[in-house]
C-alpha cells in the first residue's frame, strides 16, 4: 500500500550513536514524565507510558530514574513542570521544519531554537506556517520476521490501521492518532511485537534544496537534535546519505 517513505517518513535521526548518554536519558525521562502527567502513572492503564517505559528500559535507563520520572509526572514528587510544544520554521533552501519539544522554560527554548535556525540560514516562524506540509499520524514499526506482507496487512487493517507498507526490514503501520495504542494492542495480541510505537509527522509537500543548502540543513538538524529540550525534528526533504556527517 502506498504512502510510506523509505526515509522513515522524513524524520531525521543521526546515524551515529548519541555520544552524550545524559542527553538521551534526559529525553527518555521527559517522555515518561509527560506520559504519566497526561495519562496516569500505571503503565498497565496508560499505553503511552508503557511504550515510554519500554523504550527507556531498552536504552538502559536505570529503574530508579524511571520510577522517579513517573512520580514527577503524577505529582507525587516535585519537579519541573514540562509543556509539550511544537515549533515551526523555514530551513535552508525553502525546507519546512517542525520541532517537537518538552520545556519548562519557553523563553530559553525559543532562544535556542532561533539561534540554531539563524546560524544555518533559516528562521523560526509562526505557528501554522509550515505545518500544512505534514500530516500528523500514529506509526507502528514491526520487524519483518518472515510473516507474509499480505497476512500482516490483513491483520493490521483488522486492528485499525489506515495504511501498511514494507521497507524491506520492517512493516510500517500508519494509524489515526487516537487509534495508535489500540491498534498496537491488537497487533501485540496477535503476536506482532513493535520495535517503535509513536506519533510522527509525514511530509506531504517536498522541498529540493541545492547542495550548499543541503549541507546547511543537515547542520541545522544536528544542532536541533543536540538541544536538551528537543524531542523530535521533522523536515520535508529527502536527504541522501552522503550529506550526513560521520
Amino acid at each position: 500500500m502506498a504512502g510510506h517513505s523509505k526515509w522513515k517518513n522524513i524524520r531525521i535521526r543521526k546515524g551515529k550513536q548519541d555520544a552524550l548518554r545524559g542527553k538521551l536519558f534526559t529525553k527518555l525521562a521527559r517522555e515518561i514524565i509527560m506520559a504519566a502527567k497526561n495519562g496516569g502513572g500505571d503503565p498497565g492503564k496508560n499505553p503511552r507510558l508503557r511504550v515510554a517505559v519500554d523504550k527507556a528500559k531498552a536504552e538502559s535507563l536505570p529503574k530508579e530514574n524511571i520510577e522517579r520520572a513517573i512520580k514527577r509526572g503524577t505529582g507525587e514528587i516535585e519537579g519541573a513542570d514540562y509543556e509539550e510544544i511544537t515549533y515551526e520554521g523555514y530551513g535552508p533552501g525553502g525546507s519546512a521544519v517542525m520541532v517537537e519539544v518538552y520545556t519548562e522554560n519557553r523563553n530559553r527554548t525559543v532562544a535556542d531554537l532561533r539561534h540554531s535556525f539563524t546560524k544555518c540560514g533559516g528562521n523560526l516562524s509562526e505557528n501554522g506556517s509550515v505545518g500544512w506540509q505534514f500530516k500528523h499520524v500514529g506509526q507502528i514499526v514491526v520487524p519483518n520476521n518472515g510473516v507474509s506482507e499480505d497476512d500482516f496487512t490483513l491483520a493490521a487493517l483488522d486492528a485499525g490501521a489506515e495504511d501498511v507498507s514494507n521497507d524491506g526490514e520492517n512493516y510500517i503501520v500508519e494509524t489515526q492518532i487516537e487509534q495508535l495504542h489500540a491498534t498496537n494492542e491488537q497487533l501485540r495480541a496477535q503476536g506482532f511485537e513493535a520495535s517503535e510505537v509513536q506519533l510522527t509527522r509525514i511530509a506531504t509537500n517536498f522541498a529540493s534544496p541545492g547542495t550548499d543548502d543541503m549541507h546547511k540543513l543537515v547542520k541545522l538538524l544536528d544542532l536541533l537534535e543536540d538541544l536538551d529540550d528537543v524531542k523530535e525534528t521533522f523536515v520535508n526533504v529527502e536527504i541522501p546519505d552522503e550529506f550526513y556527517e560521520e
